[in-house]
């Protein structure tokens, strides 16, 4: 099963719409900050934290690369 095939069935059963291409590339653009900005456990966690905002991913995803770089 690839990654996108797994996704779309975890989205199904707990029922929410799959992510799009370009949210799935926000949420790695996030996790990959807080995994180089800190410790690589940071990034499941931000994803997490991120999910819970309601905010675009996208926005948090600048946000995290600014963090990274400070």
């Amino acid at each position: 099963m690839t990654s996108r095939e797994w996704v779309e069935r975890f989205a199904e059963e707990v029922g929410v719409t799959a992510p799009s291409g370009d949210e799935v590339a926000d949420v790695l653009r996030l996790a990959a900050a807080a995994a180089h900005g800190s410790e690589r456990k940071a990034a499941p966690v931000a994803t997490w934290l991120a999910g819970r905002t309601g905010r675009p991913v996208a926005e948090l995803a600048d946000l995290a690369e600014r963090l990274e770089s400070s």
